[in-house]
């Protein structure tokens, strides 16, 4: 993978006489200084981010993307592979916390399929679904890379054209929103086994034993949880020494629902346009894309600390404090479109408040 690549390219600098002039607004508006708490340095980024002194209120960009992981092989999962390909139909159909979520956040919600293992029959379900809603459902991109990832122990989870490709779809996926306004891309992900990849990224690129990133995903415990942990050393053991930098790390332990989240705060940072982390998966992601392009890291909102144990582990290598801690660990993008309304308050706040001197309030 050439040092050229898209995803090498800087990321936008953050526009810190826009983030001064914001700190000296917050000064001025009508109430005791820090009374509004953390919503002030939220404004703040915000400030930085849009490179305005009184951001506009951003409008949540949602993209799940889907993919299944070889591994489930290996009995890593509680449940059955199928039921990532239901439950992208279940997002087409509304039916998902995912789904509940955008609409009251009124979200532009799409679903990314990167590959599932369902036969080629099944993808049928998809296409009936987004034709009954005849434009009214999330946007949809059925692009089914490979059917799946392979099973990370015995080689690569996938050729590096596969990851690439999977990277540039969640690019893709930024582009093709980056000119309609202020907003702020959520970014979720669907694949039963990928907990088990995002451990195995985490072990790799933050240097940590499997103990201390492997944690339960969709219910695993007692002897399947040694099981788990004891699979993702062997898939460090087989590929360590062999990894070259992140992008091949992604190819050889990643899934192609990580890669796509990858690609797409990569993306968001060239373009300027601030990411909201959801929970462990997410964050993997974003250890990942960190790794490859440092610049992303100051697009950086993390939204809540996920009850998964090794999201406390991720987070504290980021330097990242959440924005909320309700013991959620559902994914999809669930716990950052919960806290949209929060980054959306901040901002109408910070912008739409009066100063001492519009109101014509003593400020002695």
């Amino acid at each position: 993978m050439s040092d050229q690549a898209w995803y090498r390219d800087l990321a936008r600098p953050i526009n810190h006489a826009a983030r001064t002039a914001a700190e000296a607004r917050n000064q001025r508006l009508t109430k005791p200084a820090g009374s509004l708490g953390r919503l002030e340095s939220i404004a703040v980024d915000f400030a930085g981010w849009q490179g305005d002194e009184r951001p506009g209120v951003p409008r949540p960009v949602i993209r799940i993307f889907a993919g299944d992981h070889g591994v489930c092989s290996r009995n890593v999962s509680a449940y059955p592979q199928e039921v990532t390909a239901q439950m992208i139909a279940n997002f087409l159909a509304g039916g998902a916390a995912i789904s509940v979520l955008a609409t009251q956040n009124d979200a532009d919600l799409g679903i990314v399929n990167l590959g599932t293992v369902v036969p080629e029959s099944g993808t049928a379900i998809y296409a009936e679904l987004v034709a009954a809603l005849n434009g009214s459902g999330p946007r949809f991109a059925d692009l089914q890379l490979m059917p799946g990832t392979d099973d990370f122990v015995d080689g690569p989870a996938m050729p590096a054209v596969v990851c690439e490709a999977a990277m540039a779809a969640g690019r893709d996926q930024v582009t093709a929103v980056a000119a309609d306004g202020p907003s702020i891309f959520v970014g979720g992900e669907m694949g039963i086994g990928n907990t088990t990849a995002a451990s195995a990224l985490c072990s790799l690129l933050l240097d940590l034993p499997p103990s201390d990133t492997v944690g339960p995903g969709t219910g695993v415990t007692g002897d399947a949880l040694a099981a788990k942990r004891d699979v993702v050393q062997q898939a460090l053991d087989r590929h360590r020494a062999d990894v070259s930098d992140a992008v091949d790390g992604l190819a050889r332990l990643g899934g192609l629902e990580i890669a796509g989240l990858v690609g797409a705060y990569i993306a968001c940072a060239q373009q300027g346009i601030p990411v909201l982390v959801d929970g462990f998966i997410t964050s993997a992601a974003a250890v990942t894309a960190v790794n490859i392009n440092p610049g992303v890291a100051p697009w950086l909102c993390f939204s809540h600390r996920s009850a998964e144990p090794a999201h406390v582990t991720v987070l504290r290598h980021l330097n990242a404090e959440p924005l909320v801690d309700f013991g959620m660990r559902l994914g999809e993008g669930s716990g950052s479109a919960l806290v949209v309304p929060l980054l959306q308050s901040a901002v109408a706040l910070h912008s739409q408040m009066a100063t001492f001197d519009e109101a014509g309030v003593s400020d002695q």
